[in-house]
């Protein structure tokens, strides 16, 4: 692998786990809209880092859940439900940001952050595997 490639893998990564920090701080706070938003884009950001070091393309959100889902979940590589986690953290999202009177609350959402953190470390483990 090329430094540059590997660099922007640890780019990646690191937006990963800034984005799990920053979904903390948005839970303790209550904001449970934009700390959805957060969780989405760690596991986003993680798994567009392994798709990255695999030489796996997607131009979309739904692309990569895509290639995640051929590559990765269907192979046995990574647990089905750490898939449904990451796709339904998409459509989550998507609800919090875009939809009308429509707000998560700490019971929905609270229970998903320590799951999300468990997704974004298996998926640094295999990146450095």
């Amino acid at each position: 692998m090329n430094d540059r490639k590997a660099d922007y893998i640890a780019y990646r990564l690191s937006k990963s786990f800034e984005a799990l920090k920053d979904a903390q701080l948005l839970a303790e706070n209550d904001s449970w809209n934009a700390c959805v938003n957060r969780l989405y884009y760690s596991c986003f950001y993680a798994v567009s880092a392994l798709s990255l070091k695999h030489d796996i393309a997607s131009t979309t959100h739904t692309g990569l859940i895509s290639q995640f889902n051929l590559h990765f979940i269907k192979t046995g590589i990574v647990e089905k439900e750490d898939g449904k986690l990451y796709a339904n953290l998409m459509d989550w999202r998507q609800t919090g940001d875009y939809g009308d009177m429509f707000d998560f609350t700490k019971e929905k959402v609270g229970p998903l952050l320590v799951p999300v953190e468990e997704f974004i470390n298996k998926i640094d483990a295999l990146i450095k595997k």
